[in-house]
């Protein structure tokens, strides 16, 4: 009798038989390599509430973190809008955020270039307002004090803070067709 516990115990479709689990549902499906795992989160030091990145929808995220580097990022189940669901682009977020691949520098490529060559941030900060200014200069609207050479279309997952100063930056510096995705 040892021996038929010891193989029915080894083969997973004699236990169900013998518990009459015919589905696998119950305990007869579990091994000791089953019954060994965890939750990879289990070890995260924290965990912060965020929202997805990529639509205006705003589904709630939740970043497990440990030692400071995110190690997963999963729906919220207790976000209103998507109730712990993502989509699959913002199941990927992580990805996003650790890829080994994700360019971690500025990348720019001249005009009627084939290359990418890398640039110190400072100095691509510095073209970007050199550009910024020249096209309003050479657009400026003296009678009406606009320019209507430059739009600004906002991310949907910016705060009312974040809008509220993009609306003054753009505003200030004439720009009048300014968007935010979240109403397209």
């Amino acid at each position: 009798m040892a021996q038929t516990k010891d193989f029915s115990a080894a083969w997973p479709i004699l236990r169900q038989i013998e518990s009459r689990d015919l589905f696998g549902l119950e305990a007869t499906a579990a091994s000791s390599r089953t019954r060994e795992l965890e939750a990879r989160t289990k070890k995260a030091d924290r965990v912060v509430g965020s929202i997805c990145p990529y639509c205006a929808v705003g589904c709630g995220q939740l970043v497990y973190v440990q030692d400071e580097r995110i190690m997963n990022v999963e729906g919220d189940p207790a976000s209103p809008i998507s109730h712990g669901s993502l989509c699959p682009k913002g199941a990927a977020t992580f990805q996003l955020v650790t890829a080994k691949h994700r360019p971690r520098q500025v990348l720019y490529r001249r005009p009627y270039g084939t290359e990418w060559e890398t640039l110190p941030l400072e100095q691509a900060m510095d073209m970007l307002a050199q550009r910024v200014k020249k096209t309003r200069d050479q657009n400026w609207e003296d009678e009406t004090h606009r320019t209507m050479a430059m739009a600004h279309l906002g991310g949907a997952t910016l705060d009312n803070e974040e809008n509220y100063l993009l609306k003054k930056l753009f505003t200030a510096l004439g720009i009048v067709q300014i968007e935010n995705q979240a109403r397209i």
